[in-house]
């Protein structure tokens, strides 16, 4: 008879033939142990980077004594022009003035950010000298501080040298930052929580971005009290993203299964692919989406639904921050990139814009149908929590019902039909692969290799929901 440990590695290996190889399947991330990082050609391991977040209603009064904390004598506090004239920024700057602080305000960050509006909020950084910084608005003002905050640490840089591959040289950042607090006022990009900045490049017309766990937020304050400010669009759109944060992450390609290995943990990448820890963030986040977005939406005075929705923000950032994203976001930065005419209701802004969450919605019923074969027990249980009956639903129908749920879901918050409803027809879609195809840095963490052919066939099936 075998001895006791005998007995044990050969079951051990009885269950590795026998457990399921596809590349998402179930939430079993375990892997054969003791190989060296320079033995392996995917990675071996991941990290959570997030920053220190605080929630609670009122929570902004505190960001001058967080200010003085730290001992900055020198801040810039960075916002839109829109927001500059709402009392959460009155806010800030009466915490300010109540601590103390010394500060300079910049409110010319543009709404959907591009490499020029990028550029003009790092000169104002460099020749501002600031020891601190506070970037308070949606995504587009935290990753501009976030890039200001960068550059300005780094005045010898060329622009590119910290932007992604195959458009930057994506070199690791290795200078220190000054501290940053983020003061998020939608509920959608989670950018308080992740180290990662998205603009639009202008020459390529194409979204990319800067990716580090060094450009994070030194703490994020969550006031739910701010999202009672957004117009109903805002808050539907910023829903959406977060509903795709959580979606992406959850079914992205495992950790274990990303490549290149990194030789230097400096370079392992801020989305490094699903892992155990990102999925419990992305399912909370999700259940939330589930209960709480169509009441957000709906009544402006439930700050119990909007509360709700700005933690699941926050939730869904810290998992996407460090699994990734996939196909949505990769489809969605030429769609928002090669905007026409397109001007999205309740954005008052002076330019055609197609917000980022519906950029990203509008491909989700295609891109998750295309997607389910390589874990369709994460799509139906997706698909269950956002209100789907699965009970006897099948594993290869897995992608067919979580989009028709997200159809559903979608439609009852009055989406626009499809990418046709936003200015594009089938003549576009060469343009659209076009831009999608350097976004590799999200792409390749699908769970499913996609061709040219496959991209134009999700943008023809996301022409109309």
């Amino acid at each position: 008879m075998a001895a006791p440990r005998d007995r044990v590695a050969h079951l051990l290996r009885q269950l590795q033939r026998a457990a399921c190889q596809c590349p998402s399947h179930s939430h079993t991330y375990s892997q054969a142990p003791g190989l060296s990082p320079s033995g392996k050609t995917t990675d071996y391991a991941f990290e959570m980077a997030v920053s220190n977040i605080r929630y609670g209603a009122g929570v902004t009064k505190e960001v001058g004594m967080d200010l003085q904390n730290m001992g900055a004598k020198n801040v810039c506090l960075m916002t839109d022009k829109n927001l500059s004239q709402l009392p959460p920024v009155q806010t800030v700057m009466d915490s300010f003035v109540k601590n103390g602080i010394n500060f300079k305000v910049y409110d010319n960050v543009r709404v959907e950010p591009t490499d020029r509006s990028f550029m003009e909020a790092i000169e104002f950084a460099r020749r501002g000298a600031f020891d601190a910084y506070v970037a308070m608005g949606g995504g587009s003002t935290i990753d501009t501080c976030k890039a200001a905050n960068l550059y300005a640490s780094s005045p010898d840089s060329d622009f590119l040298d910290y932007v992604n591959a195959p458009i930057g040289k994506g070199k690791p950042v290795t200078v220190p930052l000054k501290p940053l607090i983020a003061v998020p006022t939608t509920s959608g990009t989670g950018s308080e929580t992740t180290g990662v900045a998205i603009f639009d490049y202008e020459r390529l017309k194409v979204k990319t971005g800067i990716a580090s766990r060094a450009i994070k937020p030194t703490l994020g304050l969550i006031d739910p009290l701010h999202t009672l400010y957004m117009p109903e669009r805002v808050i539907a759109n910023s829903g959406f993203d977060v509903l795709c944060h959580a979606l992406e992450s959850y079914t992205a390609l495992p950790y274990h299964m990303r490549s290149p290995c990194p030789a230097n943990p400096i370079t392992r990448p801020a989305y490094q692919g699903g892992n155990p820890i990102s999925d419990i963030w992305a399912v909370h986040a999700l259940r939330i989406v589930a209960k709480y977005l169509k009441r957000a939406v709906r009544n402006p005075d439930d700050l119990e639904a909007r509360s709700n929705m700005h933690l699941a923000s926050a939730f869904a950032g810290i998992g996407f921050g460090n699994a990734g994203v996939h196909l949505c976001h990769g489809m969605s930065y030429p769609i928002s990139g090669l905007v026409k005419t397109y001007k999205a209701k309740d954005y008052n802004v002076d330019h055609p814009l197609v917000p980022h969450g519906l950029s990203v919605v509008l491909t989700s019923p295609a891109v998750f149908t295309f997607t389910a074969q390589m874990s369709p027990e994460h799509h139906l249980e997706m698909a269950e929590i956002l209100g789907a009956d699965t009970r006897t639903a099948r594993i290869p129908d897995a992608g067919p019902v979580l989009a028709d749920t997200l159809r559903k879901f979608l439609f009852d918050l009055d989406v626009d039909d499809g990418l046709a409803a936003i200015g594009y027809s089938k003549a576009d879609i060469p343009a659209l692969v076009k831009g999608t195809l350097p976004q590799e840095r999200v792409t390749k963490l699908a769970p499913r290799p996609q061709s040219e052919e496959d991209l134009s066939a999700l943008f023809e099936a996301s022409m109309k929901l």
